[in-house]
């Protein structure tokens, strides 16, 4: 057989640091092939390689029988190979269609650009990924989600034989990620291969024909789909028995932590009210647009309330603005972590001081023994994997990028916690971590509000689930007494 792309002995170190050991793969037409592996194992350096952006070390790379080595993704492009990256890279004071086509723009009279042309070509791409975003709204007025879309659909512009998928629903609904799936199955059965990477199980025993498992940089294994079942798949990237993959262990009081009534902000949210017990994981689930996120920026500040009231511990409180929010005990885990979670360029320990710098630095200078002190606690009470706190934050791991996260607001000893997506893009090994914490805060008498994208995820953690459609709630529902096709149908 001529495989689409074919992978072996691949190697790369940076600094001496190997970063992958050995690189193994074949993708067959036709085929999902799914990339498997924890935060580290190497997945992203290897597709930068094939993908030029980084230069080999050892190692072979064969298109369709051919060795290949390209210099960067302009050769790769060219060559049928295109990629969906997890990092989102928009433009954002460009449209949606000049982000799609960038420096592919039709060219009308006289040398300048054809709009016309090139947003009815992208409103016809994205009517056939059944999108619902227009090709003339301005990447900055858009979602994370909305973003994601845009960048899967650029990547699909350019009709590509072998098309790389990194973590390309980690930002999206149900309903959008079922669209996908539709399009990665017409690709499928015009004979190209789909390199799909994703943390998310689920996803992976829906769409792949096979799987090549990496750990530690290093090629595990790999064969089809239907002949591995989850458990084993776990342990292969793991590297270990994993035991319950959602740890929960809290249980809620009958004392109030968190009151929200009659929260309004137009055309975002209208009349949202739930109660919130200290010892509770409330989970609040919801497709795309339906007004999730925009609970957690009316809570915390971010967005103008036009109603409403907000109660912490039974007493009401006014906030403005994200300070007052803190003062209170609310703490908000951001659903991009990248974008507005982290400084990616300062260290581990200037992240893990970020949301204390008042207590940490009076009179605007910082005391370094007290922030040396704190970042230490934080990465040995979360298991932060980091050679030093003084490295940059961008070289850590997705899942100890988000336990930074966290570590940076239980530095203040929050009352509340807002967790937006808080395992998006990490691994099964992070995730059982992440749930570990969350339950350990509402054990000690926290209380938790959680959105969540994954269905499995809503369900293995919260003990009561609010449903969103439409900027309204269609009802608060006990976990005991609801299942993933109940939410999928009151969501829609």
């Amino acid at each position: 057989m001529e495989y689409l792309l074919e992978v072996e002995g691949l190697k790369k170190s940076f600094g001496g640091v190997a970063a992958l050991r050995e690189g193994r793969f074949q993708l067959k037409p036709g085929s999902v092939h799914a990339l498997c592996g924890g935060n580290g194992a190497g997945k992203s350096t290897f597709l930068k390689i094939l993908m030029g952006i980084y230069k080999r070390d050892a190692g072979s790379i064969r298109r369709r029988g051919q060795d290949v080595d390209f210099s960067g993704p302009a050769e790769a492009l060219a060559s049928g190979i295109a990629i969906i990256e997890q990092e989102l890279s928009p433009v954002p004071h460009m449209t949606v269609a000049e982000n799609i086509y960038l420096g592919r723009e039709p060219s009308g009279r006289f040398g300048g650009v054809d709009f016309k042309t090139m947003n009815r070509n992208a409103q016809r791409l994205l009517d056939q990924l059944e999108f619902q975003i227009r090709p003339t709204q301005f990447m900055m007025n858009l979602s994370v989600a909305q973003m994601q879309l845009v960048e899967i659909a650029k990547a699909l512009s350019h009709d590509a034989e072998v098309i790389f998928m990194d973590e390309p629903t980690s930002a999206i609904g149900e309903k959008e990620a079922q669209q996908l799936f539709k399009t990665i199955e017409r690709l499928k059965a015009a004979g190209k291969g789909i390199v799909y990477v994703s943390h998310r199980l689920s996803e992976i025993f829906q769409i792949a024909d096979a799987y090549t498992v990496f750990r530690d940089g290093s090629y595990i294994g790999s064969g089809d789909l239907a002949d591995i079942d989850r458990p084993s798949l776990i342990k292969m990237i793991v590297g270990r028995e994993l035991g319950e993959e959602y740890i929960k262990t809290n249980t809620p009081t009958e004392t109030d932590g968190l009151q929200v009534t009659g929260l309004t902000a137009a055309g975002k949210i209208d009349d949202i009210s739930f109660s919130v017990c200290k010892g509770e994981i409330f989970g609040i689930y919801g497709l795309m647009g339906s007004g999730r996120s925009e609970i957690f920026n009316c809570i915390f500040g971010l967005d103008r309330l036009d109603s409403g009231e907000i109660r912490i511990d039974g007493a009401p409180v006014k906030v403005s603005k994200p300070a007052d929010a803190m003062e209170h005990g609310l703490a908000f885990v951001t659903e991009d972590r990248k974008l507005t979670g982290l400084n990616l360029t300062d260290s581990v320990r200037g992240n893990i001081a970020l949301a204390s710098l008042p207590e940490l630095s009076p009179n605007f200078v910082m005391r370094r023994r007290g922030e040396q002190a704190a970042s230490r606690n934080m990465i040995e009470r979360f298991a932060i994997k980091a050679a030093r706190d003084t490295m940059p934050v961008s070289g850590l791991s997705g899942g100890n990028q988000q336990k930074v996260v966290l570590g940076k607001w239980f530095l203040r000893n929050p009352k509340v916690l807002l967790l937006d997506e808080p395992t998006r893009g990490v691994d099964v090994g992070a995730k059982r971590e992440i749930y570990r914490i969350i339950c350990e805060f509402a054990e000690a008498g926290g209380t938790v509000v959680m959105i969540s994208s994954e269905i499995d995820e809503v369900l293995g953690m919260s003990d009561r689930i609010l449903v969103m459609r439409n900027g309204r709630s269609t009802g608060i529902y006990p976990r005991a007494e609801t299942d993933a096709q109940a939410l999928v149908h009151l969501s829609t």
